[in-house]
C-alpha cells in the first residue's frame, strides 16, 4: 500500500515558497503522492472554508513538478464541470508529459452552488456534466495524438451510489474522502455490487483520510479514520491495507485555515506516520 499527502494550496499561510517546502518535505519523507484541491471562483461559500489565496491546481502542480523529481502529483479533487473537457484533456495530458508521467487525476462533481453560478455552470446538472466530460476526455486521449500523455489514472471521489457508479464506469480507483470508522466496511460491499451490476471490474480503493494525532486515544462514537494516537492511526492504516487499499492519502491540515500559517505542525505529523510506517514494513 502506497501513501500520499493532501497539501493545502489555499489559506493565509500559503504562498509559492510554502508550496515548494511542502512538496520537498512530502518527497523527502518518502511519500508516493502529493495532491492539491480545486476551486476556480472563490465565492463566499468557498472562501468560508478555503480562503484566499487559492492556487489553481494545474498551475500549482506545474510549479511543483519543476521542484520535485520522484513524487507523483495529483488533484483531490478536480471539479470536472468547471472546465471544458477538451481544455482539461489537453492540460492533464501536457502536465503528465511535463512531469514525466507522474500525474494522478482525482475528480469530483463539486458542491459550491455560488461557485457554479459564478462560472455559469448548472449546479443541478453537475453529475451528468461530469460523466459527459470524463467520457470526452478519455476519448480525446485515446484518439488524438496531440492529446496523449501516457496512462493517466482517474480516481473518482465521493461516497454516494452515483459517485461509486461513476468510479466503476469511468475510473481506475474509488477515492472516498474523510470518513468515520466503520463507514468503509458498509460501503465496499455496495461498490462490489455496483461493479457486478455493470459487469465491470471493481475499481481500486484509494481513500483520503484525516490525520489528527492526539496524545490520548480518541474513543468517541464517529471517530474519523486517521484521528487519534499514532497507534490508532497505524491500526487504521493497517485496516485499510487489509481492505485492499492501493494508496491512502493523508489530510494533515484541519478545518481551520489558520493552520496553514504553521505548516511545521503538519510536517511533524506526516513525519511521525512515515517513520512508523517504514519501521513496521521492515
Amino acid at each position: 500500500m502506497r501513501m500520499g499527502v493532501n497539501v493545502p494550496n489555499f489559506g493565509p499561510g500559503t504562498d509559492p515558497g510554502v508550496l515548494r517546502d511542502w512538496a520537498r518535505t512530502v518527497e523527502g519523507l518518502g511519500f508516493d503522492l502529493l495532491m492539491l484541491s480545486d476551486h476556480l471562483a472563490v465565492t463566499p461559500d468557498v472562501a468560508e472554508q478555503y480562503p484566499a489565496p487559492f492556487y489553481e491546481p494545474f498551475t500549482a502542480l506545474s510549479w511543483l513538478a519543476g521542484v520535485t523529481q520522484r513524487v507523483r502529483l495529483g488533484t483531490s479533487v478536480l471539479i470536472v464541470p468547471y472546465r471544458h473537457p477538451l481544455q482539461m484533456a489537453r492540460m492533464v495530458a501536457n502536465l503528465n508529459q511535463l512531469s514525466g508521467g507522474r500525474l494522478v487525476l482525482g475528480v469530483g462533481v463539486g458542491w459550491a452552488k455560488q461557485e457554479f453560478a459564478a462560472l455559469g455552470v448548472s449546479y443541478e446538472r453537475r453529475g451528468a456534466l461530469t460523466d459527459a466530460h470524463l467520457a470526452a476526455m478519455k476519448a480525446a486521449w485515446d484518439n488524438k495524438d496531440d492529446y496523449r500523455g501516457g496512462q493517466i489514472p482517474i480516481w473518482v471521489g465521493g461516497g454516494s451510489d452515483a459517485a461509486m457508479r461513476r468510479a466503476v464506469r469511468l475510473g481506475d480507483a474509488w477515492h472516498p474522502l474523510r470518513f468515520s470508522a466503520g463507514w468503509l466496511d458498509e460501503r465496499l460491499p455496495r461498490l462490489r455490487s455496483l461493479a457486478y451490476e455493470q459487469k465491470r471490474p471493481v475499481p481500486a480503493l484509494a481513500p483520503r483520510i484525516v490525520l489528527r494525532l492526539t496524545e490520548k486515544p480518541v474513543t468517541v462514537a464517529g471517530r474519523l479514520v486517521g484521528e487519534g494516537t499514532i497507534d490508532q492511526v497505524m491500526e487504521d492504516l493497517d485496516r485499510l491495507r487489509i481492505l485492499g487499499a492501493d494508496t491512502v492519502i493523508l489530510d494533515p491540515v484541519g478545518d481551520d485555515p489558520e493552520e496553514t500559517r504553521h505548516p511545521q505542525q503538519a510536517w511533524q505529523a506526516i513525519a511521525t506516520v512515515a517513520a512508523r510506517w517504514n519501521w513496521e514494513k521492515k
